[in-house]
């Protein structure tokens, strides 16, 4: 793919993510408002998505917090995005330098900061190859790192999942109990199930960054599962912001990778509302196409 056509993408994804929220996150998010019966919570709902209003009128950073960026490119034989992690690291720099994301990247042990968003491992891309396909499909998601604090993994056993899942279930109800109003409710969760710890956390984390949260997912067992557990969440009221109210899950997200027999990975991830995620389909002769 021609540099000045990937490069034009990623400027793109990065501008559109840093100055306002997914549509799909504005729409559950309008949609929890409407059927809101907690007062408080109704509050908090108004003055989110006011707040979202004015970052996008304004061209402002619709968050302090710059979240931690990882970006997932979807290509196929031919459309291997050469040059992306240059391109982005440059992107992400400006956007610093322009106030839209806060130098919040810093080194793990000494805690020093770069600065502007730089340091060992930055910018973080999966790189994800999809025989066939022409085109190139970039999502950049800026998670916020307070929802990180209510993040959970768990190595089941098969008899631990439980009949119908159960022991499943409860985990993941308890995970969002412990971390209340941590996550920035109403939050999203993505749930990487499968693989080993490395791999159900990768999923997890794309999941929730990568799909849209209103869709349906394409296998109806997890189709299921996932409407369910949102549900069950919701009916805790533990409501937007943790303060109380009808919706503190605007959706739930599983993928699932094979495992061995003995174990059976699971890891939780939360999103918080704040859903910078952005996603581009960019095309070689240099069409382009918003996913997120």
């Amino acid at each position: 793919m021609e540099q000045a056509i990937l490069q034009e993408g990623v400027r793109r994804l990065v501008q559109n993510a840093v100055s306002t929220i997914s549509d799909d996150a504005r729409l559950l998010l309008r949609q929890a408002l409407d059927r809101e019966t907690n007062l408080t919570a109704q509050s908090m709902l108004s003055s989110m998505l006011e707040n979202v209003d004015i970052a996008r009128a304004e061209g402002k950073a619709v968050c302090q917090s710059p979240g931690y960026p990882t970006t997932y490119a979807f290509f196929g034989e031919d459309t291997f995005p050469a040059g992306l992690e240059k391109l982005l690291g440059a992107e992400l720099v400006a956007a610093t330098k322009a106030g839209y994301l806060r130098p919040s990247i810093v080194h793990p042990l000494t805690r020093k900061n770069s600065g502007d968003n730089t340091g060992i491992g930055m910018p973080n891309i999966e790189y994800i190859p999809v025989p066939g396909q022409q085109f190139v499909d970039l999502y950049i998601s800026f998670k916020g790192c307070g929802a990180e604090l209510g993040n959970a993994i768990e190595i089941f056993t098969p008899a631990r999942l439980g009949k119908d899942l159960a022991g499943l279930r409860r985990f993941v109800l308890e995970t969002a109990v412990k971390a209340g109003g941590k996550p920035c409710p109403p939050f999203a969760i993505g749930i990487g199930i499968g693989g080993q710890m490395d791999v159900c956390a990768r999923l997890s984390r794309r999941a929730v960054s990568t799909r849209r949260w209103d869709d349906h997912n394409p296998d109806p067992q997890l189709d299921a599962l996932e409407q369910e557990l949102r549900d069950q969440i919701n009916s805790l009221k533990l409501g937007a912001a943790g303060t109380g109210g009808d919706t503190i899950a605007l959706g739930v997200k599983i993928a699932i990778a094979a495992t061995h027999t003995a174990i059976a990975p699971v890891a939780v991830n939360f999103h918080c509302w704040v859903a910078r995620r952005s996603g581009l389909r960019i095309y070689p002769d240099g069409r382009m196409e918003k996913l997120l």
